[in-house]
């Protein structure tokens, strides 16, 4: 992607994108929580970005907003590669941060999707099967949140693992 094609995003969705920038190689464009599908869509479906090479969060713990959601995706014609970013805000005594899933646009968003779940809170509204990937049900917190008490005991479970 190039400055010419962060444009053209913009000029589509003139609302949606709060900010973007094109430098070293490095196009990035974040957008709105409440227009991220329509992007995304448009990204694949008209500008050519048929590839989600990855879904990824970040927690700026004390600032606002708190989480960024982060989507990496390459065009397999041109070679072109783009960042999205949608900032999410934390509810005090609320809900967790929520997006919209892209899992129905880019089938291999599911896992990855439910990895930034598990590890941040970060729910993705209408992700088919959105629970733990990596630790276990019972497991109590979001481990990768800067505030997670680094000392947390867990609760401990037994499997009977016997093959009999």
């Amino acid at each position: 992607m190039s400055k010419a094609d962060l444009d053209k995003l913009v000029a589509q969705f003139p609302g949606a994108v709060v900010s973007s920038h094109s430098n070293f190689g490095d196009d990035t464009a974040v957008v709105t929580a409440d227009q991220l599908k329509d992007v995304m869509r448009y990204l694949r479906d008209t500008a050519g970005f048929d590839f989600l090479v990855n879904v990824t969060a970040v927690d700026y713990f004390g600032r606002e907003p708190r989480f960024e959601v982060v989507y990496h995706l390459r065009s397999m014609a041109t070679g072109n590669r783009l960042r999205i970013k949608v900032g999410l805000h934390e509810e005090e005594g609320g809900p967790s941060a929520e997006v919209a899933t892209v899992s129905d646009l880019w089938p291999t968003a599911n896992w990855q999707e439910r990895e930034a779940y598990d590890m941040f809170g970060i729910k993705f509204t209408g992700h088919p099967d959105l629970r733990r990937i990596l630790m276990y049900e019972e497991f109590i917190g979001h481990p990768l949140r800067k505030d997670y008490p680094k000392e947390q005991r867990q609760p401990l479970i037994r499997r009977d693992y016997s093959l009999g």
